[in-house]
């Protein structure tokens, strides 16, 4: 009788093990910062304190910060990776990353990306980091990576400019930043961070064609079947810097999903529409929710037990919007799967 508890006692072990491991693996979060300052405008800053409290989270629960970099190959590789995974970035290269925001990383120990433009590097503009300061930087552990060569709207074509010319155009901004990148600072990531967040599915094509990594604005947590052109951070600064709300983003996992649809994130319509369809659904439909910006939940339509195409109630006014889908992680504790469809509209789209 001992014998016969014990073994059952054994197997309820291993296959919560089990359990654990498959809901522990190819899950990431990527958190995105511009200002680490109390000075400049509050919806791209965080307070030092903030930040540190941020930093003091992570560690106190035991999450693994890892470079960006390696992070995206492991996942690449289909290597495994625990949920408990996080990367630290930030946009612009501004001055203030190396005076405030670099110490109170290197008490922590932790690596981290700034993703810079090199053009207004070139032009000495006041507001960002030198070159000597990015490589002390980059000496001390940080990785400089693609941010475009000036923060223009890449996917937006000049007046005039054919899509050929466009593709031309963009091509020799991107690899013209990462030569720079590479003849100042040595790193050649190949990880380009999209001004604004916004892409459109020509520039995506371009960003693969180059053999590069896509990184938006969007919020969501990645893994291997993440889609590499468009790779989602959680904002952790402004109104997106308060823990109580951030700790719930930083325990997400990605939805694994085998299509995701949609015409196109610039576009002229109103209600777009995009659809899921979902390889594994570890959780019930009446689970599964999505909400608008500004427009509450969204409209779903369960097309079969694992796809649903989702839309706006109301129509979308002109500009960025997104829809944002979660469901909960079964046997996982306040933790959620988590999907962010990013919208620019606009009447001059094609």
């Amino acid at each position: 009788m001992v014998g016969l508890m014990f073994a059952k006692k054994m197997t309820h072990i291993i296959w919560l093990a089990l359990i654990l491991m498959t809901q522990n693996v190819f899950a990431a979060v990527i958190l995105q910062y511009h200002h680490v300052s109390e000075k400049l405008p509050a919806v791209t800053s965080v307070s030092s304190e903030t930040f540190k409290s941020h930093l003091q989270y992570l560690k106190t629960n035991n999450f693994n910060v890892v470079p960006l970099d390696t992070l995206l190959n492991n996942l690449k590789e289909g290597e495994k990776v625990s949920a408990n995974t996080v990367a630290i970035t930030f946009d612009d290269g501004y001055d203030n990353n190396i005076t405030d925001a670099a110490p109170i990383l290197e008490a922590f120990n932790y690596p981290y990306t700034i993703f810079v433009n090199p053009q207004l590097i070139d032009e000495q503009q006041s507001y960002v980091m030198t070159w000597d300061q990015l490589r002390t930087l980059a000496k001390r552990g940080a990785l400089i990576a693609n941010h475009s060569a000036k923060h223009d709207y890449l996917h937006k074509r000049l007046p005039g400019e054919s899509q050929t010319q466009w593709y031309a155009r963009i091509s020799r901004d991107i690899t013209w930043s990462e030569q720079r990148i590479k003849e100042e600072i040595g790193h050649n990531a190949k990880l380009l961070a999209y001004p604004y967040g916004e892409f459109n599915n020509a520039l995506q094509r371009l960003v693969s064609d180059l053999g590069y990594t896509g990184i938006g604005q969007h919020s969501g947590a990645v893994g291997v079947t993440s889609d590499f052109t468009r790779l989602p951070r959680f904002p952790a600064s402004g109104i997106y810097s308060n823990l109580k709300t951030l700790k719930t983003k930083i325990h997400a996992h990605p939805f694994t999903t085998g299509t995701v649809k949609y015409s196109d994130s610039v576009t002229a319509e109103t209600k777009p529409i995009v659809t899921l369809t979902f390889t594994e659904k570890p959780f019930k439909k009446n689970q599964f929710a999505c909400f608008v910006s500004g427009k509450g939940a969204a409209e779903l339509r369960w097309l079969n037990e694992h796809t649903v195409s989702v839309v706006s109630p109301t129509h979308l006014p002109s500009g960025r919007s997104r829809y944002n889908c979660t469901a909960p992680v079964k046997n996982v504790s306040g933790a959620f799967y988590w999907y962010s469809q990013p919208w620019v509209i606009s009447k001059n789209s094609p």
